[in-house]
């Protein structure tokens, strides 16, 4: 079943607050600016709360560093685990380690490959990926229609190919521009960036080179989207006259959109997910219920709209 997490985290981490319990924490990847901001988040969570410590740790994007945090907790005995994952695909381990120590276990952000067969006590909490690269490639597809394309030649930034999220968002671009009012779009070409900023400049470099005409950049994030714009304005390219799409609203991205660089990005509340996910592992911990996928919602963001989003991510 899934569960919508609007505004009440906050309130349900408030009701935990009494409950005395150790979590730990395996981040992907510290060195991320949203991922960051949710590793931040839950930090501040569980500060304002008696009794709640965290153990967080930096996986490093290492998979096999990321199951050994998770065996080192279970030793430990913490009372709940909350895993941000580096592959999506090597969860069935993780899950399997903390069932064998009968500790729950919760996901963050990252999609797990055997989300669908998590045990009763481990839970996923998120935003749905399906809502994402389809808000954003269905305003990058209404921006490039106001400007009057008939035809329109489009790059695509990918994230990680081992991670869920960013399979998930290529598809949803893949199916609106497969969609009759977008089908003028094409895309060209379509790459990976490692969700990197540096990468993503790079890549763009790359396809500038090859003096190939193009209309739009759409990115599974918005670090990648700010490494294209920054290929971009160093090859001199007018950022009017091209349509740039990312994901997250992170405080960079709203920036650059702020300069005009960056067309749209759709919110992805790392506070909300950070949030939600100590509320669950608390939960859990006291043996208490808590649904399979918890999804915070996406909301599309544009220069008409930012000023919502300027004190959030």
């Amino acid at each position: 079943m899934k569960k919508l997490l609007l505004g009440v985290a906050l309130s349900a981490l408030m009701s935990s607050s009494a409950f005395a319990a150790k979590i730990g924490v395996s981040m992907a990847l510290f060195d991320d600016n949203f991922l960051t901001v949710l590793r931040n988040g839950m930090i501040a969570q569980a500060k304002g709360m008696d009794g709640v410590e965290l153990q967080v740790e930096d996986a490093q994007n290492d998979v096999a560093k990321q199951l050994d945090q998770i065996k080192n907790f279970a030793a430990s005995g913490v009372d709940a685990i909350i895993v941000n994952p580096v592959d999506t695909s090597a969860t069935q381990a993780m899950s399997d380690a903390a069932a064998a120590a009968k500790i729950p276990l919760v996901y963050v952000n990252r999609e797990p490959v055997n989300v669908d067969k998590l045990p009763d006590n481990q839970a996923f909490v998120a935003s749905n990926e399906a809502e994402s690269g389809t808000l954003e490639t269905k305003e990058a597809c209404r921006l490039l229609k106001e400007a009057g394309k008939k035809e329109a030649n489009v790059y695509v930034i990918m994230g990680e190919l081992s991670n869920q999220a960013a399979v998930q968002r290529t598809k949803d671009i893949d199916e609106v521009i497969a969609t009759p009012d977008c089908s003028f779009i094409k895309i060209i070409d379509k790459q990976t960036s490692n969700w990197k900023r540096d990468e993503a400049q790079n890549l763009m470099t790359n396809w500038l080179s090859s003096g190939k005409a193009f209309d739009g950049v759409i990115a599974n994030n918005d670090e990648s989207a700010i490494g294209a714009i920054q290929a971009m304005k160093a090859a001199n390219i007018d950022m009017k006259s091209v349509v740039v799409g990312g994901v997250d609203a992170t405080q960079d991205a709203l920036a650059a959109m702020q300069a005009g660089d960056l067309d749209v990005s759709v919110f992805q509340d790392a506070a909300g997910q950070g949030a939600g996910a100590l509320d669950a592992a608390l939960k859990l911990a006291k043996g208490e219920k808590v649904e399979h996928k918890v999804y915070i919602p996406f909301q599309l963001v544009t220069p008409a709209n930012i000023d919502k989003f300027l004190k959030k991510n």
